[in-house]
Parts: structure tokens; sequence; C-alpha cells
């Protein structure tokens, strides 16, 4: 497999795969909110855009980076979401990396949204769907997250090779200045328990696939069998 990586201003061009990562925390939060019960989630480009989707819809559930503001019902946090049921609901999700980087490549022919813990799952879907040019969009620090890097490099192995183990990958997120930011009370709307959470490998077994829906870049999961 080609594996590219790179930011989100590296992208020129609407690449044929695109895996976008975004370990601490949007597409930990957004696993986590399929696991919770959630049908779907609509990446939305601002907040003004979120803000108009939820009052066009009351019964959808909008969520947002930093701390709680008016017309939000949640943060970007997978510690806080994980005691919320969402059986059958619409989630709205923005935030300043994750949902970014999906929708620079929404014109790709397959886009899926990754952390560790959809990390196997995704590694699964792209060797089943025989993707031989992969470009791996690391959200985080302009492209320079090591967080991000890390799980996409991990899912890249995985990809190519089934034995790549996830010790080393893992360490490299846990001292990434995203998870002492997290840890350290920089960051906003943070439960104690998000870093662990991010650094959960394989927690939930489907990969989440985004695609355009309605002119809505919309992430669903999707559950990858594992081969017998």
């Amino acid at each position: 497999m080609d594996a590219r990586f790179l930011g989100i201003a590296e992208l020129t061009d609407a690449p044929p795969v695109a895996v976008v990562v975004d370990v601490m925390r949007a597409f930990t939060v957004a696993a986590w909110a399929f696991a919770q019960g959630a049908e779907r989630i609509v990446l939305a480009e601002s907040l003004d855009q979120a803000l108009a989707l939820k009052a066009r819809h009351p019964h959808w559930m909008a969520l947002k980076d930093g701390p709680p503001a008016p017309g939000f019902d949640a943060v970007n946090s997978p510690g806080l979401l994980r005691s919320i049921d969402l059986t059958g609901r619409t989630v709205v999700q923005k935030t300043t990396a994750g949902t970014v980087g999906a929708l620079a490549v929404k014109e790709a022919s397959l886009v899926l949204c990754a952390g560790f813990v959809v990390a196997e799952a995704t590694a699964r879907l792209l060797r089943t769907r025989e993707c031989d040019r992969v470009t791996f969009v690391v959200t985080g620090e302009e492209g320079r997250a090591e967080e991000d890097l890390a799980c996409a490099q991990y899912i890249a192995g995985r990809a190519t090779e089934a034995e790549t183990e996830a010790a080393a990958f893992l360490h490299r997120a846990a001292v990434s200045r995203a998870a002492a930011e997290l840890t350290e009370g920089v960051r906003q709307g943070v439960h104690p328990d998000d870093v662990a959470l991010c650094l959960e490998v394989d927690r939930f077994p489907f990969a989440m696939v985004a695609a355009l829906e309605d002119s809505l870049m919309t992430l669903r999961p999707h559950p990858v069998p594992v081969p017998a």
C-alpha cells in the first residue's frame, strides 16, 4: 500500500481514499457516540451551521470543542459522552481539527475517520477494499500532531502487515502535546478519563465511513467482520 501522511493544508486534490485521523478527541468521541446508539453524525463546517442544523432539527444533538456553550448539548469529550443515551439520534459535531479534515477530503471516493479505538477495523476495511493508495490526513497541529501521526502509521502498518504491534505507537500518543494539554487542563471541556479513552486500541468493532448525504458530510459506523 502506498501511504501518504499529510496535514490538512497539504491536501491539493481529492485523494482516492482518505483516512482522516483525530485521536484527541473528535473521532474517539464519534466512535463513542455510535457505541451509545447514535445513528449518524453530521460533520458541520462551522459553529453557526451546527447551531442552524440544531435549530431546524431540535431532536438532533449538537456538540463542539471547548467549554459548554448555549445551543450545544455536549462537548467533545469521550469521558463525558459515554454516559449519554444516543439511541437512534443524529449528532452534529464541529471540532477544530477532525471535522475540518474530513470536510477537506469530502470529494474522495472513500473517506474513513479514525482513532485508535477503531484502528483495526479501519485497517481491515482498507485490506478488504484492496486500497493501493491511501492518504492519511493528520489533522492536529497543522499536520504535526504526534498522536494523530502515530495512529495513522499504526493503521497503515496493520493494513499491510497484520503483526504490527500497537505499544510503540500508543506511547508516542501518550506523551504527545495533546495528551499533556488534556491532562493538565489546558484544554476546556475535558473529563479526567479522556486521554485513557483515546488510547484504547480497538475498543469498537466498526470503522467509520463519511460520505455526502443531501449535501451534508455524514459519518456512519461500518461493521467490518473478522475473517474466519
